[in-house]
């Protein structure tokens, strides 16, 4: 168990104006997605004017994403264990069958609230000891996440800097997500999923999996507070960390993760490919659409892998 005092006092300033504990009672366990409504997912829907749909996952594959940084969590180890098998006797139909190994967090994935704790604590107050080998996640596992479908924003932090690609070294601040929302002529408001676009992940799709993993750019600790003022659902970006790695404040490490995870209930994902999603946006010059994104529900699983879809 960590100890408060091992966090710095601006860590702990930032967690008490961004902290939803008990916002949705003290038995909520699915926080800031609460704010998708009906509502908002049919006002969601009357984004789609195309009908053009864009895929934002990665491949999952032996030779994936991971580089072996975070122990236990590997790529996909894929095998067949039937093929071309006549199961009721020759010259009947004839099936093939696979099977996988692999860590829920290997690829496109969402965080789930359990995915961190600090000072021994997650979500809504509840103890980090909830969490066991056998029992895994006793409370906001992901398999609690049934639904994400919503408006998705694109907030293509690298083109509204008039760049392909952030430098490794750039934390995203919030004064770097209003000048995306202006450049994509979007305001983020309630029950929004928003993704944020770095442009790190073309250097895995170049095949540079230890560059993309670091160093990164990606959001500062600043940030938690603009999506908590905008009430955001949840958000994502293209990159291994999600924060910016190696961290902005030194020795002071994954507090973006205990912030919008523990302190605001807010899922978070990684590694998803938002290149073709950002082409479409700058042809359609339009930056908001319907937003597919459920994870697989690992019952008790501290995260999810998930194959979203925009739908312009």
């Amino acid at each position: 168990m960590s100890h408060p005092d091992a966090l710095p006092a601006e860590f702990h300033e930032i967690a008490k104006r961004v902290n939803n504990w008990g916002r949705w009672g003290q038995d909520d366990e699915i926080g800031t997605l609460n704010l998708i409504t009906d509502e908002s997912v049919r006002a969601a829907a009357r984004t789609v004017r195309s009908g053009l749909r864009v895929p934002l996952a990665l491949d999952l594959k032996q030779d994936g994403v991971q580089t072996g940084m975070i122990p236990g969590r590997v790529n996909p180890l894929h095998v067949m264990v039937q093929v071309n098998q006549e199961l009721f006797g020759p010259g009947t139909v004839a099936t093939s069958d696979d099977a996988a190994t692999l860590g829920l967090q290997a690829g496109t994935h969402w965080d789930a609230l359990t995915h961190a704790s600090h000072s021994g604590r997650l979500y809504n107050g509840r103890p980090a000891a909830t969490i066991t080998p056998h029992g895994r996640a006793e409370f906001s596992g992901i398999h609690t996440v049934r639904h994400v479908v919503g408006r998705g924003v694109l907030l293509d932090v690298a083109a509204a800097k008039g760049l392909d690609r952030l430098p490794g070294d750039h934390a995203v601040t919030p004064e770097d997500l209003d000048e995306a929302a202006e450049f994509g002529g979007v305001t983020v408001g309630a029950g929004d999923l928003v993704l944020v676009r770095t442009g790190q992940i073309q250097a895995y799709l170049a095949g540079d999996r230890h560059g993309y993993a670091f160093p990164s750019p990606g959001l500062s600790v600043r940030t938690p507070e603009w999506f908590h003022a905008h009430d955001v659902a949840a958000v994502a970006n293209d990159t291994l960390t999600f924060e910016i790695f190696p961290p902005e404040i030194e020795n002071l490490w994954l507090p973006v993760h205990a912030l919008d995870l523990v302190e605001m209930g807010m899922l978070q994902g990684q590694n998803w490919n938002l290149e073709k999603l950002s082409t479409a946006c700058a042809q359609e010059r339009k930056y908001a659409f319907l937003l597919s994104a459920t994870p697989e529900p690992f019952v008790g699983g501290t995260g999810g892998l998930v194959a979203p879809v925009a739908i312009h």
